[in-house]
């Protein structure tokens, strides 16, 4: 089956929608309510193309593939439409990139400039909204959002927490929990996934505000430890600090593919906390002083030793972390029954 796009053929797999036919080819189509997890809605009309007999433009990213279809995607008529949307868009909120957190890596900035647009033709609203910032994790700066609906549609599809929808209509429309309700006061589990997948700046990590934009922070792969899924995730540093964790927006690689807990996304702070334990400490003469970790075990075997011989080795029981791998979790266990001779084992996951 085939399907030409700017005059160039390309087969296609039936199901795939102009867009993605598009993308595999190396064509490029702006999207900005797209996502490749979740279903194609085709809201903000940015991804238009003019389809050969066709008596309106079509949205790309939610328009199957057929055979024998002629799609353009640079028309004169494609671009006045998809500079048009953009600059309806803006009339959103207000779009301050000075000081946005998102400066950088911002698909509406990215548009606004390839597009051309110098000043928007409509105006912006009058009222000014204020941060919701109460909580330790996210900060929620509505005068950016251009009611793509990405936040909603990961949070109800990928997340399944139900927590986002669209609440008013026309001026007054926005989205958030139900019946106005902040995060905090809501049932978000604080994921961050909606931080994740926004294109703009309304939604953004509250501990990383001011610490850096995208280049300025070094970004290193890695697994995150709180558990042992396995879940891949960015380390973003700056002047050897930990600033935030970031995903991939799209693309992202397996098991997670892009998704976090709320302890991987935005429990970091500990890396460089003062009174983070960096060297065993071992208690003399009432107070705690440092020690080797030869002389930490030697001591605690001492101790373990001591205890088993004068009251048995079922007065001895051993607390399992979920941030060890399950190779190493065996061996504690294996320790405890083994060893020690007793089977009070437990996890901290199970508490």
């Amino acid at each position: 089956m085939g399907i030409a796009i700017d005059g160039k053929e390309f087969e296609f797999t039936p199901g795939q929608t102009v867009y993605e036919v598009a993308r595999d080819n190396g064509i490029y189509i702006p999207v900005l309510c797209h996502h490749e997890q979740l279903k194609p809605v085709g809201a903000c009309r940015v991804c238009v193309v003019e389809v050969e007999k066709a008596r309106a433009l079509v949205a790309s990213c939610a328009m199957p593939a057929e055979d024998g279809m002629v799609v353009y995607t640079n028309t004169k008529r494609v671009l006045q439409a998809r500079k048009l949307a953009v600059e309806l868009l803006l009339t959103q909120g207000h779009h301050n990139c000075i000081t946005c957190e998102s400066s950088g890596q911002c698909v509406l900035q990215d548009l606004v400039y390839s597009l051309g647009i110098d000043i928007p033709r409509f105006d912006m609203p009058e009222t000014v909204k204020e941060y919701e910032q109460a909580n330790e994790m996210i900060v929620r700066d509505m005068n950016k959002c251009v009611l793509c609906g990405l936040c909603v549609r990961a949070c109800n599809e990928i997340q399944v927490n139900q927590v986002l929808d669209y609440t008013g209509r026309g001026p007054t429309a926005a989205v958030g929990p139900a019946f106005g309700l902040r995060y905090e006061d809501s049932d978000c589990v604080f994921c961050g996934e909606c931080v994740r997948i926004c294109p703009v700046g309304a939604l953004f990590e509250k501990q990383g505000r001011f610490q850096g934009r995208g280049d300025d922070l070094k970004k290193v792969r890695t697994t995150c430890a709180y558990c042992g899924v396995g879940c891949q995730m960015d380390i973003n540093v700056k002047d050897g600090r930990i600033v935030k964790i970031t995903t991939p927006r799209e693309g992202a690689p397996a098991p997670n593919y892009g998704s976090l807990c709320i302890k991987g996304r935005f429990g970091y702070d500990f890396e460089s906390h003062p009174d983070r334990l960096t060297t065993p400490l071992i208690r003399k003469d009432g107070e705690l002083k440092e020690a080797s970790w030869d002389d930490a075990v030697l001591y605690i075997t001492e101790k373990l030793n001591s205890i088993k011989q004068d009251s048995g080795p079922d007065s001895i029981a051993g607390l399992a972390s979920a941030r060890v791998t399950n190779e190493e979790n065996y061996l504690f266990q294996k320790f405890m029954r083994a060893v020690i001779g007793t089977n009070n084992v437990d996890h901290c996951a199970r508490l």
